[in-house]
C-alpha cells in the first residue's frame, strides 16, 4: 500500500499541479520531506506573499494552484491574501501542517483552529477524519477550487498523516462548467433585439470564461457601447476597440448618470455593481432594464436590480450571439485620446503612464496596485489581449508585487509588469526575493508620491480635513531595499531620464525595480 504522502503526489501529477508554493514549518516537513526531483517549491519568505504568487500563477495557467502554510500562524499571516483570492475569484488548494493527532488532545504548541480560521474566505474547509482521507480531501478541494465559481479552499492535514497508508483513490474528474438556462438566454436575446440604445458592461467573468474575443462579437451584433465594471480585477474587453466607452465610476450616482441614454444594460461577468464611496443615486437611471449574467450565484442573488441568470459566463456571450444576427443600429463614437502630458519635474503621474504605454510590449501583463494612480493608468494604458491586466478585486494592498512573480512564473515568454504605488510596495516586498531566486523577470514601477494619496483623495470626498494622521510615507530607498533582496534597481527623479530607464527596465532580463518620483497631488477620488 502506498502512504500517503505518495499517494498525494501521485494525485497532484495528475491534477498538474506539480509547482507547490510554501514557507515552510515544522508541521510541513513530513510533508515536504524526500521531496520529488520532478515537483518545484516556490519558497516565500511570508505567507501573503507565497499565497499571492500561488494567485498570479494560477491566473497564468487558468488551474488551481497549490499552497503549503505553516499552521495557524501562516495560514493567518496569509488569510489578507486569501481574501484577495475569494473575491478575484482565483482558484486555490491551500494547505497547512496541523499538530500530531496522537496528542492534539492536549493542545500542544502550533495546535491551530485551521478548518475555523480559513472557512469565512474559502469555498470549502476541511480536515480528513482519517489520515487515509487526505488525498481525496485534496482531490475534492481541486475541483470544488475549479468548480464556478471559482475561490481557495482550504485543507487542513495532521503532520502524522502522511506515512500512514493511504486508501485506494479510484479515478474520477469532473467537467466544471454549468451552462445557463437556454429560455432565459432567449428571453434575453428578444429584450436585446428590442432595445431602443441598449449598452454591455463586461466583467472579469468575461475573462475568466475564456470569452474575451467572444465579447466583441456580441456587443459588435449589437452595435453597443462597452464599459468595463467598476474595480474590475481582469480586463474583459480590448480598451482600443471603436465600442470601449472606458471604465465605469465606482459609485452609485456618478454610475447612474454614465448609463442614462440607456433602455436596457446588459452585464456579464461583473457585479450589478462594486461601488466604494457611498455617493447614494440609482442603480441605473430611469427605466432601464437590466439583464445581468453571472457565474456566481451570490452575486446574482444580492444584485439589486433587473434579472439575472447563473452559469459559464462565455457560453451565455456565445449562445446570445447566436440569437443576434445583427442590429441596425448607428454604434457609438469611439472615445477620443487623451491629451499627451506635458513633461516637467516633479513628474506627473500622467506623464509616468503615457511613457509607460509608449514602451509598453502589446502582449504584456500589467499587475496594477497603484490606488490613487489608477484612473489615470487606464487613461494611457490600453489592454487589448486576455490576462493583459491584474488587480485586486478586495481593496486590499499586497496582492500584485507576489502575483507578478508567480505569473511570470506561470507564464516564462510573457512579458510582466507591476506597477505599484510605494505604499502599497511595502505589504509584499519579500516577492523581490523570490523574483530573484526564480528568475521572474518582472519590472517593477514603484511610483513614489511618498504618502498614502488614495487615502488622502478620500479624505478630501468626506470632509475629513487635514488633520488625518498616518498618510505621509516617507524615507524607503526603495532601490536600496531591492538590492538588498537580490534585484537591481534605478532611481528616476528627472522626466528626460524616464523613458530609458523603463526601456532598461522592460529589457533587462532579469528583475529590475524602478523608482519613479512624482508630483505627490491628491487625486481627485471621484473624478
Amino acid at each position: 500500500m502506498a502512504t500517503v504522502r505518495e499517494a498525494t503526489f501521485d494525485l497532484l501529477r495528475r491534477l498538474g499541479m506539480t509547482t507547490v508554493f510554501g514557507n515552510p514549518g515544522s508541521t510541513e516537513l513530513p510533508f515536504l520531506k524526500d521531496f520529488p526531483e520532478d515537483f518545484r517549491y516556490v519558497l516565500g519568505l511570508q505567507e501573503a506573499t507565497v499565497l499571492g504568487m500561488a494567485e498570479g500563477f494560477a491566473q497564468g495557467t487558468g488551474r488551481a494552484a497549490l499552497v503549503n502554510l505553516h499552521t495557524g500562524p501562516g495560514l493567518g499571516n496569509a488569510m489578507g491574501a486569501m481574501i484577495t483570492a475569494w473575491h478575484n475569484k482565483t482558484p486555490l488548494v491551500v494547505t497547512a501542517g496541523q499538530q500530531d493527532r496522537r496528542h492534539r488532545s492536549l493542545e500542544p504548541l502550533l495546535t491551530g483552529k485551521l478548518v475555523e480560521l480559513a472557512k469565512p474566505y474559502a469555498k470549502g474547509s476541511f480536515e480528513p477524519v482519517r489520515a487515509g482521507d487526505v488525498p481525496g480531501e485534496i482531490r475534492r478541494a481541486y475541483h470544488t477550487a475549479m468548480q464556478q465559481p471559482r475561490g481557495p479552499v482550504f485543507v487542513s492535514i495532521p503532520m502524522d498523516d502522511w506515512d500512514e497508508e493511504a486508501d485506494q483513490l479510484e479515478d474520477h474528474d469532473v467537467i466544471h462548467r454549468i451552462a445557463p438556462d437556454p429560455d432565459a438566454i432567449g428571453r434575453f436575446a428578444g429584450i436585446l433585439r428590442e432595445a431602443r440604445s441598449p449598452a454591455v458592461v463586461t466583467g472579469a467573468g468575461v475573462e475568466r470564461s475564456g470569452a474575451f474575443h467572444d465579447a466583441v462579437t456580441l456587443a459588435e451584433r449589437l452595435a453597443a457601447p462597452v464599459w468595463q465594471d467598476p474595480i474590475s480585477p481582469l480586463a474583459s474587453f480590448p480598451q482600443d476597440h471603436p465600442l470601449f466607452q472606458g471604465h465605469l465610476p465606482p459609485s452609485q450616482k456618478q454610475l447612474a448618470e454614465r448609463l442614462s441614454d440607456h433602455d436596457v444594460v446588459l452585464v456579464l461577468g461583473a457585479p450589478v455593481f462594486l461601488y466604494y464611496p457611498y455617493v447614494p443615486g440609482p442603480t441605473v437611471a430611469g427605466q432601464a432594464r437590466v439583464l445581468h449574467v453571472s457565474e456566481d450565484q451570490e452575486e446574482a442573488a444580492r444584485a439589486a436590480v433587473g434579472t439575472s441568470v447563473v452559469g459559464d459566463v462565455g457560453l451565455a456571450i456565445r449562445g446570445l450571439t447566436e440569437l443576434l444576427p445583427g442590429e441596425d443600429r448607428t454604434p457609438p463614437p469611439a472615445q477620443e485620446s487623451p491629451p499627451e502630458p506635458e513633461a516637467g519635474t516633479p513628474m506627473s503621474v500622467e506623464y509616468v503612464m503615457h511613457t509607460i504605454a509608449r514602451v509598453l510590449p502589446e502582449d504584456a501583463a500589467v499587475f496594477d496596485e497603484t490606488a490613487s494612480s489608477k484612473a489615470k493608468l487606464h487613461t494611457y494604458i490600453r489592454f487589448n489581449r486576455p490576462g493583459g491586466y491584474h488587480t485586486s478585486a478586495a481593496g486590499g494592498l499586497g496582492f500584485c508585487m507576489p502575483g507578478s512573480v508567480g505569473f511570470k512564473l506561470a507564464v516564462p515568454n510573457r512579458p510582466v509588469v507591476c506597477t505599484i504605488g510605494d505604499g502599497s510596495s511595502m505589504y509584499s516586498v519579500q516577492a523581490l526575493w523570490s523574483a530573484a531566486r526564480y528568475g521572474a523577470d518582472v519590472a517593477f514601477i514603484v511610483v513614489n508620491n511618498r504618502g498614502y494619496s488614495i487615502l488622502k483623495g478620500f479624505r478630501d470626498a468626506i470632509g475629513a480635513g487635514d488633520r488625518v494622521p498616518g498618510l505621509d510615507v516617507e524615507g524607503i530607498d526603495f532601490v536600496g531595499v531591492a538590492r538588498g533582496l537580490g534585484i537591481d534597481g534605478e532611481l528616476v527623479e528627472e522626466d528626460v531620464d524616464l523613458l530609458p530607464a523603463v526601456k532598461r527596465a522592460l529589457n533587462a532580463g532579469r528583475p529590475y525595480l524602478l523608482e519613479v518620483m512624482v508630483d505627490p497631488e491628491v487625486p481627485e477620488l471621484l473624478g
